[in-house]
């Protein structure tokens, strides 16, 4: 795997990022995790106090709930890669702006570009908006196909926003069943 030396030099050159002024508040810097050979990449928004604590993405209750959605398709984290747009945490867990979004997005390209998975599932709008090049809010899109090059971007709910729009839950884990049928194309 001839990738894995330049993930491994991008990650340390995450750890040394100083590009917006999230570096200064953070515990640990939130690279990403999870299989680096995968088909299917999952890309969040940004980290949250707990992802800041651990230096893992999706590890709090919305990553709980991730783990046991991807269960019911058949998959786990060993089976997939987990990333978010931005690598540190914004204070208070606000949304990402449109300056860290600038100064942290080459990091996910070159993340994408290592890895080369043939899914990538946008979780929430901020990621939508990068990944699919959309505005439509994620109400509108979410489940959508986007092909862009040879890959596949499929946007759907934060799980985070689940957990305070539970009817939201239903159409997520609609969504994430549509992952088995894409990789079988």
């Amino acid at each position: 795997m001839p990738f894995m030396r330049e993930l491994d030099l991008l990650r340390q050159e995450v750890e040394q990022c100083k590009r917006c002024d999230l570096y200064k508040a953070r515990t640990n810097v939130v690279f990403g995790d999870g299989n680096p050979e995968a088909k299917i990449m999952l890309v969040g928004e940004a980290p949250g106090y707990y992802e800041d604590k651990k230096g893992l993405p999706f590890v709090g209750s919305a990553g709980k709930l991730l783990d046991t959605l991807l269960g019911e398709i058949g998959f786990d984290r060993r089976d997939v890669y987990i990333a978010n747009v931005l690598k540190c945490r914004p204070p208070n867990n606000r949304d990402p702006n449109i300056d860290e979004i600038e100064r942290c997005s080459p990091y996910l390209f070159a993340q994408i570009s290592y890895i080369s998975p043939k899914i990538i599932i946008t979780l929430g709008n901020h990621s939508t908006r990068l990944l699919a090049e959309t505005d439509t809010g994620i109400t509108k899109v979410h489940g959508k196909i986007f092909k862009k090059g040879d890959k596949i971007i499929m946007p759907t709910f934060h799980p985070a926003a689940c957990l305070y729009h539970p009817e939201w839950l239903k159409l997520l884990r609609e969504d994430l069943a549509k992952i088995p049928f894409l990789l079988s194309d």
